[in-house]
């Protein structure tokens, strides 16, 4: 079988056959085929080779029936894989240490590992019995390709399918970026997690308490409201000499377990003294259980503007009475239901987690701790449960395991938190219909997988979230006037520079070398204030500074500290860049008027 397949391999490759199929006559025209390319960082293995089998019969099919088939090589080149691998290969933790080595460095080493096991695939591929043109490959990183993204993005928004918008959206604190719903689905496990079920004291009834239940114990320092169901029946209870307020059908549930009732085979004592339906409770403010933004001044930007909103009941039709109290906790920040109560009753929104996965410096008791660290999952949880445990009179009311599915990274197994950033999206709500119409006239084999798991992705498809706040990966070509705040999408490098030209921008390059040049030591030695003059200059041309590799320790730190350069505006650049596009400024003529 080896020596067979060796021996039609070499009559193929001898008798250049691929070529010929597509030289041959194509009467059916052109069939379109789209490969997604793989990455070259690591060998192949089978995840590959089933697949790549399948990519290489449906061709092979097409060209028998008729049509050109081209099949051209492709390399994805960027995204969290090749980033990760970097991070791992440099002992980088996290994006902060990224940007403390450096992004132009980070990015440097990730652009060289992207091929590195390119021969291998090139001998691999081709052994399978593949036909496909490996020599004319593409990578994603190539200007070219990276353009034809800018052309996309560019039409997707003359079509009116893509906007920016602050969402709630799943995020990989770790690698410091939201993560698209398609990679969300790769990444869940079964975990064991702890709900709470915690007591909010009615500020005009002192003594009553509203009782709400979270799966998400960590998110209880950004609560700014708890929610009911109007049309809910909700019942006040007595209970060892306090009263309480929740769902009345899970009253048993609630009560289960607590006080007397934790031993076996006592029953919950509790009394119901009242019952209304949930539409009564709206309105009624409550204490908060966490001290840290009750004070005036404590929130940020307009969220202190709507504090007035703040720590009260609101009616929302996504609260349901299947599990926990049928009262939840709100924390706009990190629930997309919360985000959208928050916007219909102009709630403030708290981040008290920060991009990092960890408590901010405000939340005292929990400062630099991570929400949902990868080693310990329940950890955030644990400590915010605890506080509420020691304080007196204790806010908790009972806590429980419980086991669910939930999402992790894809990458690096970090779990994910359900975070409001900023983003930017595809409206795929917008044709959802027409997809599933399309799905349904696929013949899928086996058939389940389009009409099940496929099929009813698609039919929940969301809008798709296809920014990253990351390093290494193609930009979105938007740009946004910086007082104007307008935004214009290019669609070509061409289109770009026409803008440049007709506005009569660029950039201007001043080059600054080591002080052995003469025209140097002029301009900084025989001049009296060569550091104001410096500073002049920089105001005069509002251009960023750009400085060779080659250009000294002490002249930085006199720009960075004496002159006040940041250090993102000193941009480390070799000299070869300008070769081309550069002129020669006599510096000592345009500071001499200064």
């Amino acid at each position: 079988m080896h020596e067979r397949e060796n021996r039609i391999l070499a009559f193929w490759k001898e008798n250049d056959i691929f070529q010929k199929s597509l030289n041959k006559p194509s009467p059916k025209g052109n069939f379109v085929f789209y490969d997604g390319p793989p990455y070259a960082t690591g060998l192949p293995h089978y995840g590959h080779v089933l697949p790549t089998t399948i990519k290489d019969v449906i061709p092979r099919y097409k060209t028998m029936q008729g049509f050109h088939v081209p099949r051209r090589w492709g390399w994805d080149c960027h995204g969290l894989p090749i980033e990760n691998l970097i991070e791992k290969e440099m002992g980088l933790k996290n994006k902060k240490e990224i940007e403390e080595v450096g992004v132009e460095k980070f990015n440097r080493a990730a652009r060289e590992s992207v091929l590195r096991y390119a021969d291998e695939w090139k001998r691999i591929i081709p052994r399978l019995g593949r036909w496909v043109d490996m020599d004319d490959d593409y990578r994603t990183m190539d200007a070219s390709y990276m353009e034809s993204v800018m052309w996309s993005f560019a039409e997707l928004n003359k079509k009116g399918l893509v906007y920016e918008d602050y969402k709630v959206m799943p995020y990989c604190p770790r690698c410091g970026t939201s993560i698209s719903n398609f990679e969300v689905a790769q990444g869940y496990k079964d975990i064991t997690d702890i709900s709470a079920f915690v007591k909010f004291e009615l500020i005009d009834e002192p003594g009553t308490y509203v009782l709400a239940w979270t799966t998400t114990p960590w998110t209880l320092p950004g609560n700014v409201a708890l929610a009911v169901n109007p049309d809910l029946d909700y019942a006040r209870v007595e209970f060892e000499g306090i009263k309480y307020w929740a769902a009345k059908n899970l009253l048993p549930k609630v009560f289960a377990g607590v006080g007397a009732a934790g031993q076996e085979g006592v029953p919950a004592g509790y009394e119901i003294l009242e019952e209304v339906k949930g539409v009564a409770l709206v309105g009624k403010s409550y204490i908060s259980v966490f001290p840290y933004y009750v004070t005036p001044g404590t929130l940020l930007g307009d969220a202190e503007a709507r504090r007035i909103n703040a720590w009260k009941i609101y009616a929302a039709d996504f609260v349901t009475a299947e599990d926990g109290t049928g009262i939840v906790h709100i924390a706009p920040a990190f629930g997309e239901d919360d985000m959208k109560l928050a916007r219909k009753e102009s709630l403030p929104v708290i981040h008290h987690i920060g991009p990092d996965g960890l408590f901010v410096s405000t939340v005292t008791d929990f400062a630099g701790q991570a929400a949902k660290p990868i080693d310990d999952h329940q950890k955030g949880d644990v400590e915010v449960i605890k506080y509420l445990g020691r304080k007196v009179p204790s806010p908790l009311f009972k806590k429980e395991k419980y086991t669910h599915s939930y999402p992790h990274c894809w990458r690096c197994n970090t779990p994910l938190l359900n975070y409001a950033t900023s983003s930017w999206f595809v409206r795929v709500s917008e044709f959802k219909d027409r997809l599933v119409e399309e799905n349904n006239k696929i013949a899928w084999t086996p058939k389940e997988i389009g009409e099940g798991r496929f099929g009813k992705w698609l039919e929940g498809a969301r809008d798709w979230a296809v920014s990253r706040s990351r390093y290494w990966g193609s930009p979105l070509p938007v740009w946004r006037g910086e007082t104007s705040g307008k935004t214009e999408f290019i669609s070509s490098v061409e289109e770009l520079k026409e803008k440049i030209r007709k506005e009569g921008r660029g950039n201007e390059f001043f080059v600054m070398r080591h002080g052995q040049l003469s025209s140097i030591l002029l301009i900084f030695f025989e001049l009296k204030k060569p550091l104001k003059l410096l500073q002049r200059l920089l105001a005069m041309t509002r251009r960023r500074l750009c400085m060779t590799n080659v250009f000294g320790k002490y002249m930085r730190e006199i720009l960075m500290g004496e002159v006040g350069v940041s250090a993102r505006n000193i941009l480390r650049i070799l000299v070869n860049i300008f070769t081309r596009r550069c002129r020669m400024v006599n510096l000592l003529k345009m500071l001499k008027g200064a």
